[in-house]
């Protein structure tokens, strides 16, 4: 699916509210190579928090439009490794914050004969006081500003 002269990465999550620790994640995952692929979990696999308030299309669609994603697509509803044994990456960009075992990950892509390095984003600090870096605190800040 890739050109083979390009070091391809993907990065992956719910990406629900867009927020500025967002940008920074798939900057740094950008960074990691030449392209970058962003796999968007649908709801049915969001099962470590609250569901997404977005639709899973609407989710794809906005992280899509961003200048340092070259392409979003959904995530595969029973097998999270579908869409990444089809882009066949040279590296899979972990948030900094995800739940995610790297070294588990590591085994299945090694199982399924997947070439490729996992690798961690870094963090973001909040610049300004106002700053939310967190879903779930831009929706309690809704919360309690609007419920």
């Amino acid at each position: 699916m890739t050109n083979d002269s390009l070091r391809t990465v993907i990065a992956q999550g719910t990406f629900d509210l867009l927020h500025p620790g967002h940008v920074h994640y798939l900057e740094e995952a950008a960074a990691m190579g030449d392209e970058l692929y962003v796999i968007v979990a649908r709801k049915s696999n969001v099962d470590h928090k609250e569901a997404p308030i977005c639709s899973a299309a609407q989710r794809r669609d906005v992280v899509d439009a961003l200048e340092v994603v070259d392409k979003a697509i959904l995530g595969h509803e029973e097998d999270i490794f579908v869409p990444i044994e089809r882009i066949d990456p040279d590296v899979i960009a972990l948030g900094h914050d995800q739940h995610h075992d790297g070294a588990a990950i590591e085994d299945e892509l090694e199982r399924r004969g997947i070439d490729c390095t996992v690798e961690r984003a870094s963090g973001r600090e909040s610049t300004r006081e106002d700053e939310l870096l967190s879903t779930r605190l831009i929706i309690d800040r809704i919360l309690d500003r609007r419920g």
